[in-house]
């Protein structure tokens, strides 16, 4: 008598594990589905390629400072110094290798033969001259009115002379997605001494002194950034979460002040 009542209990709590498993797996597809035709408010990041050493960047660089002050709230503006201009005789103190082979990402991305500047990347899908007021224009209203993929927020940040630690919190699909934090300098003004703008005094804006890629293996957690030597007190910085996907189109971005 225990045997038959005993093997009967087994199998229906097998069943119902069974059917435990597979309501969860279902649950889990249609949070993957949900997540993949989600959508989320527009954000227009543009990534500027400039130089101190390129007479044709000040323009580039002043237009790319305006439009983020006439939209705060969804314009992200990062202006990435490139290394390949410093061989004419200046050095530019914000210019990095990684950021020339970050252009150079893009290009090969665009099908484009060659890095220049100023060149301007609108959410890592398209590029023209940094320069083209009239384009930037046309290209802030259309992405405006384009629905992000994901969105990213940050929270409990603690700022030390050293570096920012910070949570984070994604949402949409994480496949084929990554993490950028990128610390940015809100202005530097530089006397030139020597190349193409020797003896003119250049203000630089929202500088690319820091970046950092996070794989997102959740959609919550934490990490941190460092804050270079290059950075003063005084200064001020922002710092962005950017979501990139694996063909480095950016999906969301966030942004908040910080004081070192």
């Amino acid at each position: 008598m225990l045997k038959r009542i005993l093997i009967p209990s087994f199998a229906f709590f097998g069943m119902s594990l069974i059917a435990l498993y597979t309501a969860r797996a279902e649950d889990r597809v249609i949070e993957e589905n949900n997540a993949e035709s989600a959508t989320y408010p527009p954000v227009v990041v543009l990534e500027l390629f400039t130089s101190q050493g390129c007479s044709s960047c000040p323009p580039a660089d002043a237009l790319l400072d305006r439009a983020k002050k006439q939209h705060p709230k969804d314009v992200f503006a990062l202006s990435y110094h490139v290394d390949y201009w410093n061989y004419i005789g200046w050095e530019d103190p914000f210019s990095k290798s990684t950021y020339t082979k970050k252009q150079r990402d893009y290009n090969r991305k665009f099908q484009y033969r060659s890095n220049y500047t100023p060149q301007l990347v609108v959410n890592g899908r398209e590029h023209f001259v940094g320069s083209n007021n009239s384009k930037l224009t046309s290209k802030i209203a259309a992405y405006k009115t384009e629905k992000s993929k994901n969105s990213v927020s940050m929270e409990n940040l603690i700022v030390s002379d050293f570096g920012i630690s910070f949570d984070f919190n994604v949402k949409g699909s994480l496949e084929g997605k990554q993490l950028r934090a990128v610390l940015v300098l809100d202005e530097r003004t530089t006397s030139v001494k020597r190349g193409e703008n020797r003896n003119r005094i250049l203000k630089n804006s929202n500088i690319v002194v820091a970046e950092k890629y996070i794989v997102l293996q959740t959609s919550k957690g934490k990490s941190s950034i460092s804050i270079p030597s290059i950075v003063s007190k005084g200064d001020n910085l922002t710092l962005m979460l950017l979501v990139e996907a694996d063909n480095l189109d950016i999906t969301a971005a966030a942004k908040v002040s910080v004081m070192p």
